[in-house]
């Protein structure tokens, strides 16, 4: 299951011969994450609120996709953005972001996310549009409801929502190197303090941590071991959606009953594969099992003294 409140549309002009080109598509960090699960074999549950005019349109392009969409309809409009892609870099037209959901909006969202990922192997929390869509109360609750009751929970958030997830305790943690120093909790980009605020995350309540780091290897947390994802780089055509591709192979791979480290190579196989494509969430399920092969764990060994206590942490947050 897949909790993605608010998915956007997403329309893209685009010039790749003579010819311009439009392209209408659903678009959001959960709408990427599911469609790259049903790229790699594995059915997926979409929970979604949808309203107003872009929600009209957004409805019968997520039906489209393949995945099994479970939508509640909500009073005020859902957002959207266009882009400029005809020189070959993306520059924003416009954007509109939805409205809040309202109170019993969100009532008959959580009951409907916590219905389907009672009965999935593994649930996927992808973050809203903006963190003023949803409070990061909804996401500690179902994390938790979730959790106590045998689904494993994979977490792509950060800020607050993060915070949050962490205090009921998940699985795995999906988190980006440039969301920890924009909210504050990394102090740089080395190495060492990447290492230092993975361990710290675990200790407040992720079982595993996946820190992506743009172009460098990813570093993961597994077992209460850290280890650098080694595998060949490839040239990016769009660098977008990487990073929610690696947490669709992540969950995939989980959700058939393979082991972590296998998910972890399967995700850093798919966010590669992902950048030499110009469609978020898109892949070929035959050349991410190629890339699987030359992903590698590479150990790395770290002073156990050299750790930031969750105290400390929790400290960067309240004051970032």
């Amino acid at each position: 299951m897949v909790f993605s409140p608010d998915p956007q549309l997403t329309v893209t002009v685009d010039q790749p011969a003579d010819e311009t080109e439009i392209h209408l598509h659903p678009g959001g960090q959960g709408v990427w994450q599911a469609r790259m699960i049903k790229c790699l074999g594995v059915p997926v549950v979409l929970c979604a609120g949808l309203g107003g005019e872009i929600g009209q349109v957004l409805e019968p392009l997520l039906a489209s996709e393949g995945v099994d969409l479970r939508v509640i309809h909500r009073e005020s409009s859902s957002g959207g953005y266009v882009h400029d892609r005809r020189d070959g870099s993306r520059q924003e037209i416009a954007s509109v972001l939805g409205h809040p959901l309202a109170r019993h909006e969100l009532d008959e969202l959580y009951n409907l996310a916590l219905s389907e990922g009672l009965s999935a192997e593994v649930s996927i929390l992808s973050g809203p549009a903006h963190p003023g869509m949803v409070a990061p109360d909804i996401y500690r609750r179902l994390a938790a409801d979730l959790g106590h009751n045998g689904s494993r929970v994979v977490a792509d958030l950060s800020g607050a929502h993060l915070a949050a997830v962490l205090e009921s305790g998940i699985s795995v943690l999906k988190v980006s190197h440039e969301e920890l120093l924009r909210d504050g909790l990394a102090a740089d980009d080395s190495e060492a303090e990447l290492i230092r605020i993975i361990h710290a995350l675990h200790a407040q309540g992720a079982e595993s941590v996946v820190v992506s780091r743009a172009e460098q290897p990813a570093l993961v947390l597994i077992d209460g071991e850290v280890a650098q994802l080694d595998m060949p780089r490839l040239e990016a055509a769009d660098p977008r959606g990487a990073g929610d591709s690696m947490t669709a192979g992540v969950a995939a791979i989980l959700a058939q009953g393979g082991d972590l480290r296998l998910a972890v190579r399967t995700g850093a196989a798919a966010g590669a594969l992902n950048v030499t494509r110009h469609g978020l969430g898109t892949g070929r399920p035959d050349a991410i099992a190629g890339l699987v092969d030359r992903v590698r764990l590479a150990p790395i060994q770290v002073d156990r003294q050299d750790r930031l206590t969750p105290d400390e942490l929790a400290h960067r947050t309240t004051t970032s």
